[in-house]
């Protein structure tokens, strides 16, 4: 099968077409011949040398993929409700980037009627990562406010449609005035330009003083604090990625007197059972609002993976500019 490999740590550039021999599916697994390939942040810094593989997991970047299902363990397909030639997509640990991908069965989840192989490798990684981080570590609930630090990414587009649709009121932060009028229209109640105003005093403005009752935050470091400052009482902040640096100075006293949590996780590194258990729960709340279409696909760029130069480089080079809104597609 073709392939794109790291071929050293470094830019964009280093993402070549390889040949790699055909994975075959083990136990509990399936093997798609993959149509498309969700490019995310963390395959930046997996080719940057700055995110390890998991123990087992293969050294070809990606994470999300949609295709054909080719063969599998066939007790695992029956239980899943899966056969041959159903088209899924998955959450993997490694290996999207490549024509053929193995990937648990419980990470599958069938393409959501109406949806195409392209618009259905942009959801495992950031719908996974947002219901995990808000719905079940952060307990949004309906009736609340929700704050997402960086609204026009994959993961900002996810959870603020998400989010609306179970009835949350969404504020985001974004670069721009074009981004904040984008995460508008794709359902965001408010959208505050980080590069103009303050998002803590345009938060506290927004919810009367009171603040927000969950944020998800994906550049951690100074904002921490900031954070911190407009969460309302049992207020709940949620990191994701540390794209502002791993250390925080905080202010304890409102921790404690606003009875805040302040939680967070990695994805990549966790069981099977618990991401089967994440796509059970989307199956189930999230997969019947994305085929009514209350739930919209959000992809901003397309590049042939094994094109020349390398699509995957380009997607890369478009990632690393910030210049997206929403997700970034690799086709097979």
């Amino acid at each position: 099968m073709k392939a794109i490999e790291i071929t050293s740590f470094g830019a964009p550039e280093v993402l070549r077409v390889a040949d790699r021999p055909d994975p075959v599916a083990g136990a509990g697994e399936l093997l798609i011949r993959v149509a498309a390939s969700g490019v995310n942040r963390p395959d930046v810094l997996q080719r940057m040398g700055n995110y390890p593989v998991p123990p087992g997991a293969s050294d070809l970047p990606g994470l999300e993929v949609a295709g054909e299902i080719v063969s599998g363990d066939a007790a695992a397909l029956a239980e899943a409700g899966f056969k041959v030639g159903d088209r899924v997509c998955a959450l993997i640990a490694g290996g999207g980037y490549a024509q053929l991908c193995v990937a648990p069965v419980a990470q599958c989840l069938p393409v959501p009627k109406g949806w195409s192989d392209t618009e259905a490798a942009s959801l495992p990684e950031t719908f996974f990562t947002v219901w995990s981080n808000v719905f079940e570590r952060g307990r949004l609930q309906k009736g609340e406010t929700f704050l997402i630090q960086g609204g026009s990414s994959g993961i900002g587009v996810t959870a603020i449609q998400i989010a609306k649709a179970l009835g949350a009121t969404v504020i985001v932060t974004a670069g721009s005035d074009d981004k904040c009028e984008a995460c508008k229209k794709l359902g965001a109640d408010h959208a505050i330009n980080y590069r103009t105003s303050d998002f803590v005093e345009e938060a506290k403005k927004l919810t009367g003083g009171k603040g927000v009752d969950v944020i998800l935050d994906m550049v951690a470091g100074e904002y921490v604090a900031r954070e911190i400052e407009c969460l309302a009482e049992d207020g709940r902040l949620v990191i994701i990625a540390v794209q502002g640096g791993v250390k925080a100075q905080i202010n304890a006293g409102l921790v404690l007197r606003r009875r805040l949590t302040i939680t967070g996780s990695t994805l990549r590194p966790r069981p099977v059972a618990f991401k089967g258990a994440i796509a059970k729960a989307l199956r189930e709340k999230v997969w019947p609002l994305l085929e009514s279409g209350a739930i919209k696909p959000v992809i901003h760029s397309t590049f042939a993976a094994a094109g020349e130069p390398s699509g995957a480089a380009q997607a890369h080079t478009l990632m690393e500019s910030n210049q997206h809104i929403g997700k970034i597609v690799l086709t097979w």
